[in-house]
């Protein structure tokens, strides 16, 4: 299972996904900078009692807010597709090019193979995940004000990462089913349905929460969200980073986000969902794998 596993990292590096993906990471951290730099030039002049003051600590903290919000906006995107894109055609892919009725003849188990790939795709996307997710905090720590809580800032990363298994195994699974094309464009097309869902949810449950003739948009959005919870993780993610249940009584963080509010925040019983869904995904996919005519 090693081998399988340094055999993922050698190819994806020699496909130069992950090498462009660290690219285009760097562009977007450089624009992140910029972009975090113009939404805080406000604090260089705080007034009244100086950067002791209260209003001035809610100020950074609401504009540390929007930067870190805005930047996990685009960071969750940018995790989520070299998720799927590194495994939409790990199984598919190889089958059509032969490279398994070279490999699983030899003494190696099916499952064997499937988890070393799984495994190598995960802890790959996962030190992705920490790179950005630490260029973030930091970014916006410069230019405005992060939460410190370190047990926040771990409960927070592990939600952040944990689109990565759960994409991976979804997209695995896909390709013991479709071609490695139709697999591409069926799990671009569910995480497009799930990111939907929450940004129905958020508009819906922001502006517009009053409005009882809204409720079927809502149930609308929270079933794509259950088809695909990528999306929910973010905003559950988001929520324990900021602290929400504590902060509700001194401001409404989403009057401060706007656009990147976080709606309803995810309760425990969607992440134990969210969890069994993962777990039965990579499931399926070992016994769909198991029985596939190669």
């Amino acid at each position: 299972m090693i081998t399988i596993i340094a055999m993922t990292w050698k190819e994806m590096l020699r496909k130069r996904v992950m090498l462009l993906t660290l690219l285009m990471t760097g562009i977007f951290l450089l624009a992140f900078w910029f972009v975090a730099q113009t939404i805080g030039i406000g604090l260089q002049t705080p007034a009244g009692g100086g950067e002791a003051s209260v209003s001035y600590l809610i100020e950074r903290f609401k504009l540390g807010a929007i930067i870190i919000a805005l930047g996990f906006f685009f960071g969750s995107f940018v995790t989520a597709f070299l998720s799927i894109f590194s495994s939409f055609s790990s199984v598919a892919g190889e089958a059509e090019q032969g490279v398994l009725l070279a490999l699983l003849p030899r003494p190696l188990a099916r499952w064997r193979w499937y988890m070393g790939r799984w495994i190598g795709y995960v802890t790959l996307g996962g030190g992705y995940s920490l790179l950005i997710f630490v260029s973030i905090l930091l970014i916006a720590r410069f230019h405005a004000a992060i939460p410190l809580d370190l047990l926040l800032l771990v409960k927070a990363f592990l939600l952040f990462a944990w689109t990565v298994p759960l994409l991976v195994s979804v997209s695995m699974l896909g390709s013991c089913i479709f071609s490695a094309l139709g697999n591409g464009v069926f799990m671009t097309m569910l995480f497009g349905a799930g990111w939907l869902g929450g940004m129905i949810e958020k508009v819906a449950g922001s502006l517009l929460a009053r409005d009882a003739s809204l409720q079927p948009l809502k149930t609308i959005a929270g079933l794509m969200s259950l088809v695909m919870p990528a999306d929910a993780i973010q905003q559950r993610m988001l929520s324990e980073m900021f602290s929400l249940s504590a902060i509700k009584e001194l401001m409404n963080i989403n009057d401060v986000l706007g656009p990147f509010g976080l709606g309803q925040e995810p309760t425990n019983a969607f992440l134990l969902y969210t969890a069994c869904y993962t777990l039965a995904a990579l499931g399926l996919g070992l016994w769909v794998f198991q029985r596939k005519d190669l």
